[in-house]
């Protein structure tokens, strides 16, 4: 699988060589097509070319021709474009079977590398379509993408409004709340000692890329505790609601300021994410709410101003007494439920 990789690489760097100097030389442009029409020749005189299995080939110029047209995308958008870049070894983590070439009968059998053991950890449904062989830190893992049908809940008429936070993950507007891991905080000191250990060591060394892989491993088990929590919290709250709303925040725009780190471990783009989705799949409702107010209203609508250090919502002209979040909670029920008859029928509304 290195020595596949490896090929795989060189390939993409040669391919993206080609139409620079193509560029450069005659104002020509090279497309997927064209290349892949060389790949018979250079098979034939290279070995190691020609025992990596043809469709693996294809999708390496794939990728590349992928990535120019994302670049001239972004230029016809006016993005900043981000000009196609050459791989390093530690740039270039994984390569693809499109269609076959590989096949999964207790052991996972792939074309012209032969029989690897595997741990599967949950039977595979539907139809396989691709697989990917990804290398992350040391490990390999095996990526199938399935053809699957939905699988619908029985119908569920209860809405539920959710408030996202950083003393509370998240409170629903019925008086729940799930308290907030910081998983992040909690693995901080393991992780500065492990970029103090970087630090002290010469670079690209063997001692120091031995360290920089135990900072990425203590990065990796985050994610993965991250991942777990919001999968199984999404899906409770999906199993348990028909009609779910939450706030369109600006993810992105909160995590540049003064709470960026405490934003970026609770993950709340990745949980709506994985809420949505889900949602779609189940048959359930989904919808995103104008966050601007939510906290500075009572859910009777009218307003109620709040510092930021305030965490009661007093408001005596209806008597409501509770906890800030799990006021706008309430809020973030009564606005979804005023687009009512915008999201009748509709699976999703609009989520960034």
């Amino acid at each position: 699988m290195q020595a596949t990789l490896e090929v795989c690489r060189e390939l993409n760097n040669a391919a993206l060589q080609e139409r620079r100097e193509a560029w450069s030389s005659h104002r020509k442009g090279i497309d997927y097509v064209e290349q892949a029409k060389q790949l018979p020749d250079i098979k034939a005189v290279r070995e190691d070319v020609g025992a990596v299995h043809s469709q693996v080939l294809q999708d390496a110029l794939r990728r590349i021709d992928k990535t120019f047209r994302a670049f001239f995308l972004r230029c016809q958008r006016g993005q900043v474009p981000g000009f196609p870049r050459f791989r390093s070894e530690s740039r270039y983590d994984s390569f693809t079977y499109p269609q076959a070439g590989f096949k999964l009968s207790g052991r996972l059998s792939l074309s012209k590398i032969g029989d690897i053991k595997i741990k599967l950890h949950r039977a595979i449904q539907g139809q396989i379509k691709t697989l990917s062989l990804k290398r992350e830190n040391g490990m390999w893992y095996a990526c199938f993408s399935c053809m699957v049908e939905p699988e619908p809940l029985p119908a569920n008429d209860r809405a539920v409004g959710l408030d996202v936070g950083l003393l509370s993950f998240v409170t629903w507007s019925d008086g729940q709340r799930m308290g907030n891991p910081r998983l992040f905080q909690k693995a901080q000191k393991r992780h500065r000692r492990a970029q103090r250990r970087v630090a002290r060591r010469e670079k690209f060394s063997k001692r120091w890329k031995k360290a920089v892989r135990l900072v990425a491993k203590i990065h990796r088990k985050v994610f993965n505790q991250r991942n777990d929590f919001q999968h199984q919290l999404s899906r409770k709250i999906v199993n348990n609601y028909g009609i779910i709303f939450v706030e369109d925040l600006n993810v992105k725009g909160l995590s540049r300021g003064r709470l960026a780190k405490s934003v970026q471990d609770a993950g709340w783009a990745a949980f709506f994410q994985k809420l949505s989705y889900k949602a779609e799949s189940a048959g359930r409702r989904f919808a995103s709410v104008d966050p601007r107010g939510t906290s500075q209203r009572c859910p009777c609508g009218e307003a109620n101003p709040k510092r930021l250090s305030d965490r009661e919502h007093v408001y005596l002209d209806c008597g409501l007494v509770t906890t800030r979040d799990h006021a706008s909670a309430m809020e973030v029920l009564r606005l979804g439920l005023s687009l009512q008859p915008l999201t009748r029928g509709a699976v999703m509304l609009r989520l960034d």
